[in-house]
């Protein structure tokens, strides 16, 4: 090989990326020492522009299409590099491709909670997190901001950015709405769709930059709050508490009549709950405490003495198991003794009482634990 045939090899005469990557946003094309020959050409691709740079300096931009690089169709460069009536010899200049397609699959979120006054729950803490994608409409912006001479970069290389802004952009907008938490999650179109325009604000101009497309995947309340959430719709599903509360002890009596092995402990389970059922079906509307009587609502007339208040029913506990069960009502010492929940052996107390007694031995059981009567003689 000659030396003019060497000369003419190290000469570029195509200039081209076949861009087979997905994040790539800006690529140098690889001139090293070589000089790009006059009459070489150039093909730029859909989604793609290429951009000169003489010496540092930004020069002519090309579209997508197919050229033949003279004098002519480089004005800025021609300008730049001296040539007044046009060239004829090689020419030395960095070419960069830059990519105009959407970059996707990108993802953002809120690298820490951002804090809120909601008019439900008070100052809260909340999470965000969601996609977008991103492509360049200024590539002189973005090579003058960004990519500097980097020969390859990819939105790696920007996806930090890309994240702080859209984080402080969510952060504005949220606060700019005031809207309570548990109504969020119907707002995420709309709320997206202005998040987008905001980060457009912020990227477009700086940083040459566009977000076709911004999506909030989700927003979440901090654990305690969803379990104080999931809690509070729990007791709206159960409706009246004090049925559900009957309903539960009648199924844990159920369990306890089933399960006769259980022993003292299930016997002395058994007794509370059947006395606590039967003082709060007692406390039922339209039912009297035991003892009292039924109010008249009368003024007495003048010069006469009221009545006195009837006495007071006395209060009894129960020993089940060296534990103290109570306090219990006559009548519901009654019901006790009726059902065998309460024997002869079992030590009760009340405050007539010196200490703890055998139910046999107080006059105000005793009589509970008599024998029925025989049955009547025959006619």
């Amino acid at each position: 090989m000659g030396l003019f045939d060497k000369l003419r090899a190290e000469l570029i005469d195509i200039v081209e990326w076949i861009d087979d990557s997905h994040h790539t946003l800006v690529w140098r094309f690889p001139r090293y020492h070589n000089q790009i020959k006059n009459g070489a050409e150039l093909i730029v691709r859909p989604g793609q522009v290429a951009v000169f740079v003489h010496r540092g300096e930004l020069a002519d931009v090309f579209e997508p299409g197919h050229y033949v690089l003279k004098a002519d169709n480089l004005p800025i460069l021609s300008t730049l590099a001296g040539w007044k009536y046009g060239f004829d010899s090689p020419f030395k200049a960095e070419v960069y491709f830059v990519s105009t397609k959407q970059i996707t699959d990108l993802k953002w979120g809120t690298p820490n909670p951002i804090m809120l006054r909601d008019p439900d729950f008070g100052p809260i803490r909340l999470r965000a997190f969601g996609t977008y994608t991103m492509k360049a409409v200024d590539p002189k912006a973005l090579l003058k901001e960004l990519v500097g001479t980097d020969s390859d970069f990819n939105s790696d290389e920007v996806t930090e950015l890309m994240r702080a802004i859209i984080g402080s952009a969510f952060a504005d907008l949220l606060g700019e709405s005031q809207i309570a938490a548990l109504d969020l999650a119907a707002k995420y179109r709309e709320l997206s769709e202005d998040l987008r325009k905001v980060v457009i604000e912020r990227v477009d101009d700086e940083y040459g930059l566009d977000v076709p497309q911004l999506y909030i995947v989700n927003i979440s309340l901090p654990e305690e709050v969803e379990k104080a959430i999931d809690t509070r719709s729990s007791m709206g599903a159960i409706g009246d508490m004090n049925q559900f509360q009957q309903y539960q002890m009648g199924q844990a009596m159920l369990s306890a009549a089933e399960n006769p092995s259980g022993g003292g402990a299930a016997e002395g389970m058994g007794l509370g709950m059947g006395f606590a059922m039967a003082g709060r079906m007692m406390q039922a509307p339209g039912m009297a405490p035991p003892g009292t009587a039924d109010p008249a609502g009368t003024v007495p007339a003048p010069g006469t003495v009221p009545p006195p208040p009837p006495p007071t029913a006395a209060i009894w506990h129960i020993a089940v198991d060296g534990q103290t069960r109570g306090p219990f009502t006559a009548a519901q010492m009654a019901d006790g003794i009726a059902s065998g929940q309460v024997t002869p052996a079992t030590s009760v107390w009340n405050a007539g009482l010196s200490g703890w007694t055998i139910a046999a031995e107080v006059p105000e059981l005793a009589a509970h634990f008599a024998p029925p009567p025989p049955p009547p003689p025959a006619p």
